[in-house]
């Protein structure tokens, strides 16, 4: 288990940024979702979306929000997201609307999973940036936004 001790960073900030950007094309960037609550602690063990478990250890006078980024290696990274992971939902009508989107959603770095004929998308900003880069694909009706659980 690796131990966490202090923030390194922020994902908004530029320079970071820019090294998160290289790490999300080689799927290296790990997300860490904490309910609200938990922001206010110091110490606590986690679970990174990609299953690896940590020991986040921190000093007292720190504070834990959402875009924290408790580790930046040239090989990963670990980001702190606050709340449940956001997912979006999406299915297309036809076929070339398929390829389309999973042309789109592959060169764009997408987390995603597929369930039966439906593409669920984990956020990892907000969600009017991930449809703006659809939005023809929506206006169109080749793919239309599905409830998912």
């Amino acid at each position: 288990m690796h131990i966490l001790d202090h923030i390194v960073g922020w994902a908004d900030d530029e320079a970071v940024a820019d090294c998160l950007h290289e790490l999300r094309h080689r799927h290296a960037v790990e997300y860490v979702h904490l309910d609200a609550a938990d922001l206010d602690r110091k110490r606590l063990r986690v679970t990174s979306d990609v299953g690896a478990e940590y020991a986040v250890v921190l000093p007292r006078d720190t504070v834990l929000a959402d875009g924290a980024v408790l580790l930046l290696e040239a090989g990963r990274a670990v980001v702190v997201r606050a709340g449940a992971p956001q997912t979006m939902a999406l299915r297309a009508a036809d076929l070339p609307a398929a390829l389309r989107l999973g042309f789109l959603a592959g060169h764009l770095h997408w987390k995603i999973d597929q369930r039966g004929d439906t593409l669920v998308v984990h956020l990892e900003g907000p969600e009017s940036d991930y449809t703006a880069r659809i939005a023809d694909l929506l206006a169109s009706g080749g793919v239309e936004r599905v409830p998912h659980a």
